[in-house]
């Protein structure tokens, strides 16, 4: 078994039946769980029991991948990668701009599953000052070592929410008084010529499939970045950097 199409070692992880036990009780959050195959019966059991309530995703991998990703090397056919960081809530990143004085300017992913573009979106959202940013929690990536190291450090100063439901977290922005701007090649307006400047949240879709119909029937107005080429998308990562700057532009009496 490979490592999940990314790497994943130097994440932080908790090992052993009863410490992962400890942790789905105590409601810390859990990023992924890695279960030995074959492993269904006793404690294990238990554990997959209570990850399935918490919505956590579960993965079997056979005895040597457990055994190379383990520090501990007494894993018990059980290892849970845990966040980095704390997520916060939307409420959370609201409070940010307005303890700032500012309109809020809030980035949504919607099931962006690259580690590396989602530590490059929190990159450039840091430079542009976003005030945070809203990724699934279902999925999509979570803010794993990779996404950390992909953010250049980014990640410990732009707030992350992992929202259980995108639609329900961008409902409440709206009812807030946040503008949503969707992202997508059929959008109406160039994104230059859109008003970014206001309390505004910018939705960027996934990898392959964009935004979901329902999300994007959400949103109040959909942007498109013009493209000349013969490929016809941008890297998620790209093209939300593209619409952070001009923003950022917009917002600081640049353009």
């Amino acid at each position: 078994m490979s490592i999940d199409d990314h790497n994943e070692n130097g994440s932080d992880f908790i090992e052993g039946r009863n410490a992962v036990m400890e942790a789905l009780k105590s409601g810390r959050e859990i990023n992924k769980l890695y279960i030995q195959k074959g492993e269904v019966s006793g404690s294990l059991k238990k554990i997959l029991a209570l990850a399935g309530e918490k919505s956590i995703l579960v993965k079997e991998a056979d005895r040597i991948y457990l055994d190379n990703l383990s520090v501990t090397r007494s894993h018990q056919g059980v290892i849970a990668m845990i966040s980095p960081i704390a997520y916060v809530t939307v409420e959370d990143i609201l409070n940010k701009a307005k303890d700032l004085g500012q309109p809020p300017f809030i980035i949504v992913l919607d099931e962006i599953c690259d580690p590396n573009n989602l530590g490059s979106i929190i990159r450039t959202a840091d430079a542009a000052g976003v005030h945070g940013v809203i990724i699934a929690k279902h999925n999509a990536a979570g803010v794993t070592a990779a996404v950390a190291k992909a953010s250049a450090g980014a990640y410990l100063h732009v707030p992350v929410c992992r929202a259980v439901n995108i639609n329900n977290a961008i409902t409440m922005l709206k009812d807030n008084g946040v503008w949503i701007a969707g992202t997508d090649l059929k959008g109406a307006v160039p994104f230059y010529k859109s008003d970014l400047k206001g309390s505004l949240a910018i939705v960027i879709g996934s990898e392959e499939k964009g935004m979901s119909q329902k999300t994007s029937k959400n949103c109040d107005f959909i942007i498109n970045i013009p493209m000349s080429g013969k490929i016809s998308s941008l890297n998620a990562g790209v093209a939300a950097g593209i619409i952070m700057y001009e923003a950022y532009l917009q917002r600081n009496g640049l353009r």
